[in-house]
């Protein structure tokens, strides 16, 4: 999927910060660039553990800075994309903060990655992120999920790749 798309997308989120993958997302970044795929990352203001987690983990991987954006110069843009590569994230993508209204996240502001043509999710299971509250994004039609660590996972791609 990645080779074949146009517009790639990568979410990354804490599990990307605990598997220490930033780097091999950046090969994997390079290698698709390479191959004239557009690639770019979004970043939510709360993704990790503190502000700018994300930003200085792909800062310290050297991922460009150029393709690094904001989630609110990004939402627009998912029913463009491809496939997204969500990476450790959870809260941060779950449209139940749009959808339900008794959500304990109800209103919290989100990337939209349901509305990409393909999401691809690296998770280690199936269980809840921070908030204690159940994606819905895992059960979508678009959505592809890839268990286990993500740093092993994503060397594995980047092998096929």
């Amino acid at each position: 999927m990645l080779v074949d798309a146009k517009e790639v997308m990568i979410v990354p989120g804490y599990g990307m910060a605990v598997a220490q993958a930033q780097h091999i997302v950046c090969e994997i970044t390079k290698a698709l660039r390479k191959r004239r795929v557009n690639v770019r990352f979004g970043i939510h203001p709360v993704a990790g553990r503190m502000p700018g987690h994300m930003n200085v983990l792909l800062a310290e991987a050297k991922v460009p800075y150029d393709i690094v954006f904001e989630m609110d110069e990004v939402n627009e843009d998912f029913p463009n994309v491809d496939v997204t590569v969500v990476i450790g994230a959870n809260d941060i993508v779950n449209p139940a903060a749009q959808t339900e209204p008794e959500s304990p996240i109800a209103g919290m502001p989100v990337l939209e990655v349901w509305k990409g043509k393909t999401t691809i999710v690296l998770k280690r299971s199936m269980a809840t992120g921070y908030a204690g509250v159940e994606n819905p994004l895992f059960y979508k039609e678009n959505t592809r999920m890839l268990f286990g660590d993500a740093r092993s996972s994503l060397d594995a791609v980047f092998k096929n790749l």
